[in-house]
């Protein structure tokens, strides 16, 4: 096979690749209330791995939504239901979880308290603004 052709070929396969991670999904699940979120929002990012697994998924916390990351944290209405083993199986498909450290802060709260699986981010607001507006992703709140 000539060079030239190989050439081509190769840089078809470059451009294609480039293309393809260019149109990845990519979105923003914002919590700032585990009470009312935690359990809803973790079952539909599960939903929505589980019909498009390829998506980049990074679910940011603030306020009291950071609750539900925090070590031994359980729903109030349903006490099986223990976020960690939730939070660890979501993670193993690439999901980022991330803690507002404004809501540390604010709430007397240390990063030892939190699952490992946890990240921190310095402004939750400002991480989802950025999220949107400079990174492509797309907003759903549960």
């Amino acid at each position: 096979m000539p060079a030239w052709i190989r050439r081509f070929a190769f840089v078809l396969t470059l451009a294609l690749a480039a293309g393809h991670a260019v149109a990845q999904d990519k979105v923003v699940y914002h919590i700032d209330n585990s009470a009312t979120q935690a359990t809803k929002g973790l079952r539909n990012v599960r939903n929505h791995l589980d019909v498009a697994p390829d998506t980049r998924i990074v679910v940011v916390t603030h306020a009291e939504g950071v609750d539900f990351l925090m070590e031994g944290a359980k729903d109030e209405k349903n006490p099986n239901i223990d976020y960690a083993a939730l939070v660890s199986a979501l993670k193993s498909r690439g999901v980022r979880f991330e803690v507002c450290e404004i809501t540390l802060r604010n709430r007397g709260l240390k990063k030892e308290q939190f699952l490992m699986d946890a990240e921190f981010t310095p402004s939750g607001v400002a991480r989802i603004g950025r999220l949107q507006q400079r990174e492509g992703f797309a907003y759903l709140k549960p």
